[in-house]
């Protein structure tokens, strides 16, 4: 069930004509274009990520960070969604998945409960059935939008997940607030990263992409020729062709949230993005092709039943000297 104040909400009627709901916010400085979560005709209908607070736009002087990365688009598709999105993993799979028996359910946090099927291990990029939505709920302002999940499982695990996009008045920034509320009986523990998905300016991603660490940053696969790791920097040699990526785990980052904070640098576009998280990280990937790239920073949160857990991501957009 979707419950939305249509006082408050503003649908795009573009966006209703091509039959996908969205909402606009906008602090006067940046103004950014949002997906909605609604069952059935939401522009994302995949099991993988957390349906709330998909950006398909975002605009700050002129230039544009986020867009449609990828060419062949289905509701359906496992990653056809745009915008800093989020997914949650529990060993690797969803909440109560090792638990579960086929033909029984567990939960994709941000998405609904889902069937687990005769299979023998989880398949992270599959897109299994909903047997439940859940209840969304959304309300908005000017510059900001909040989205609210509420999921109960008979397995015992429930909650109310909160996601609030918040445009800060005067400032090219965006805060993406989180609120996980166990209301069931198991704790709920998770790991969550934030796949990001940027495409400044749609330009392809070459020489002059660079990605600044705070820390000493190291590769731990083989860049191909196609980037390198130096100088807390990760910066790419070659343009990427059709057809080829970069992927690598990374590591050099400590304990401490400070190492949450990364500037991705597009020089030829002139713009960039600083994104500073309020977690320490736990797992740091790095992916791209030829149309995105994407730090991928995961954070673990654990919160025992009756319990809350809180955390945000900024993101402050600039830029650069030509």
């Amino acid at each position: 069930m979707l419950k939305i104040g249509l006082f408050l909400l503003f649908i795009p009627a573009a966006a209703m004509a091509a039959g996908f709901p969205e909402a606009e916010i906008s602090n006067g400085i940046v103004r950014a274009r949002l997906h909605l979560p609604v069952p059935g005709t939401g522009f994302y209908q995949g099991t993988r990520f957390d349906w709330s607070g998909a950006v398909s736009s975002l605009q700050y002087k002129g230039h544009e960070f986020f867009g449609q990365w990828f060419e062949r688009y289905d509701p359906k598709i496992h990653d056809a969604i745009t915008g800093p999105v989020e997914e949650f993993l529990t060993r690797g799979s969803g909440l109560g998945y090792t638990e579960a028996k086929p033909g029984g359910t567990f939960l994709r946090i941000g998405v609904g409960t889902v069937r687990k099927p005769h299979e023998p291990a989880y398949q992270r990029f599959h897109t299994y059935d909903i047997v439940d939505h859940g209840k969304w709920s959304t309300r908005k302002g000017t510059n900001w939008i909040e989205f609210v999940h509420e999921l109960k499982d008979p397995s015992g695990y429930a909650y109310v997940y909160a996601k609030t996009l918040r445009l800060v008045q005067n400032q090219p920034v965006l805060v993406l607030e989180h609120t996980l509320q166990n209301t069931g009986q198991k704790s709920i523990e998770t790991d969550q990263y934030n796949h990001n998905f940027f495409m400044i300016d749609r330009q392809p991603v070459g020489p002059g992409c660079v990605v600044i660490f705070p820390f000493e940053v190291h590769a731990q696969r083989d860049l191909q020729g196609l980037a390198k790791v130096a100088d807390r920097k990760l910066e790419f040699l070659k343009e990427l062709e059709p057809g080829k990526s970069v992927f690598t785990e990374l590591g050099g980052f400590g304990s401490s949230p400070k190492d949450y904070d990364f500037r991705i640098e597009n020089r030829q576009a002139g713009a960039g993005v600083r994104i500073k998280g309020d977690q320490p990280i736990v797992n740091l990937f790095f992916w791209s092709i030829r149309t995105t790239l994407c730090p991928e920073p995961y954070i673990r949160i654990k919160v025992d039943p009756g319990q809350s857990a809180n955390w945000k991501i900024d993101y402050q957009f600039y830029s650069l000297p030509n």
